[in-house]
């Protein structure tokens, strides 16, 4: 690269909003891929993408110019309009996130707090583990199993173990609901993910500049 093209380049991506979004992509692909499969590297692929989310949120306010919220959060309408303009081969060219870049980032960050949330929940209810253990409850297997194996002689005896096999129920209706709401916003996490991927190829055809690199280097053209 001669000196003309490096004096060419500003920097725009510190190196934290560089390492996180690649950790990101990572720890996402593998909580994503490994699910029931392999439950202990789901749960700390899934600890480390609500770390990252957590801690990017707050770079969103507190880190250089272009990582913040305040220099990429545009108008619904100015987001559109931006979206039309580049599909049709035009659009404002920006040095930090384009309007839809921007609000991308929104959705992105939304949806993964959202599957890790429910992770969460889920682990907790099911597994009785993880740091929403002690909030939430969950039916013990042995709770019932020793309500069985009590008898049943007495009346008192049949209505206990009725109400623990209702609360059994209960809890795996319970659990059943909240894993197919953690599945439906991992898959949505996934759609935007692909519409994000889509957006930037567009963006970069626009614009003739590549936008990946720019998330490695960390620099764009001036």
């Amino acid at each position: 690269m001669t000196t003309d093209r490096l004096d060419d380049q500003v920097p725009v991506w510190d190196r934290f909003v560089r390492v996180a979004h690649w950790a990101l992509v990572a720890a996402f692909a593998v909580a994503y891929l490994t699910e029931d499969d392999a439950l202990t590297v789901h749960v700390w692929a899934g600890y480390a993408v609500g770390t990252i989310v957590v801690l990017r949120i707050v770079w969103g306010f507190v880190g250089p110019q272009h990582a913040r919220f305040s220099d990429f959060l545009y108008r619904p309408g100015v987001v559109l309009g931006y979206l039309g303009a580049l599909l049709r081969w035009r659009g404002r060219r920006y040095i930090g996130h384009s309007p839809a870049g921007g609000a991308m980032v929104v959705l992105l960050l939304a949806a993964l707090l959202g599957t890790v949330g429910s992770g969460l929940w889920l682990y907790a209810l099911e597994d009785n583990r993880g740091p929403l253990a002690g909030i939430v409850t969950s039916a013990s297997p042995s709770t019932a199993s020793v309500t069985v194996a009590r008898g049943a002689d007495e009346e008192n005896e049949e209505d206990d173990h009725d109400d623990e096999r209702g609360h059994a129920r209960e809890h795996d209706g319970d659990a059943e609901a909240l894993e197919e709401i953690h599945e439906v916003l991992a898959n949505l996490t996934l759609v935007l993910v692909f519409l994000h991927i889509g957006g930037v190829l567009l963006a970069s055809f626009v614009h003739r500049e590549n936008l990946p690199r720019a998330m490695v280097t960390g620099a764009k053209r001036r």
